[in-house]
């Protein structure tokens, strides 16, 4: 993004970026990826115009889950209920695609609690707790937002296009997506907006977007049993047991 290219100056901290030396200065090349694709910065806030200064905002009116399916089979966007909610917050699934981790050459399923497990101090089920007594008191929706694949598995299927998920983003801000009709999947039971503005009715629903039906059905039971068996260590735990709002094989 060119804002976050400017922010690249004096007081930046650039990760992971190979260094050239150019007549006694060292010039960054942002495009040698020969040790790692996975290049990062952190700056200053003040380095990007028009930062919001209170540094503050309010609670927000939907909280969104990203995910990257490489099984094809989750849906681009689902309205999900308070346990659901809950549920796809403790399994944290995505995939881990090339470029994010060394050794990773294709999407590999990844279940992270609470996106962040790496990082958590408490049982996921206490931060599920806290995420779910927040939701309630300012009436806040939660949406699982896929970016991964459509139309099949990963070197079947095509990646989730960047319109597509923009299309869906602006629907869940402008209060369209709220307001849609839904229709009920059957694999994990989540709420799918049959259209949106803007974004292509076929590839809402994922079995539609598969031209082999049975392989869509023997995939998603496949991911489902994938569910389940990661949240088993989770089930009773907590005060309130998540299971049933999983997928139900």
């Amino acid at each position: 993004e060119p804002e976050i290219y400017r922010a690249i100056r004096t007081d930046a901290l650039l990760e992971n970026v190979k260094l050239l030396d150019q007549d006694g200065k060292l010039v960054p090349d942002y495009f040698d990826v020969t040790k790692t694709e996975n290049g990062r910065v952190s700056y200053p806030i003040f380095h990007i115009d028009g930062y919001h200064k209170p540094q503050m905002a309010g609670h927000p009116n939907n909280i969104i889950f990203l995910a990257c399916d490489a099984f094809g089979v989750l849906p681009p966007v689902a309205k999900l209920t308070s346990g659901q909610a809950m549920y796809h917050f403790i399994s944290g699934y995505t995939a881990k695609v090339a470029g994010t981790e060394r050794g990773i050459v294709e999407p590999t399923p990844n279940f992270s609690a609470c996106f962040g497990a790496a990082f958590l101090t408490l049982h996921p089920t206490r931060y599920a707790d806290l995420l779910q007594e927040k939701l309630d008191t300012h009436d806040g929706q939660a949406w699982l937002v896929n970016t991964g694949w459509s139309g099949g598995a990963y070197g079947v299927g095509e990646r989730m296009s960047i319109k597509t998920t923009r299309g869906i983003i602006d629907a869940i801000l402008d209060g369209s997506a709220l307001n849609a009709d839904y229709v009920q999947e059957e694999a994990f039971g989540l709420d799918i907006p049959v259209e949106l503005p803007g974004v292509d009715s076929q590839v809402l629903n994922p079995k539609n977007a598969w031209e082999d039906k049975s392989a869509y059905d023997a995939t998603a039971t496949k991911l489902a049993g994938m569910f389940v068996k990661n949240f088993e260590k989770y089930a009773g735990k907590g005060s309130t047991d998540y299971t049933q709002y999983g997928p139900q094989i």
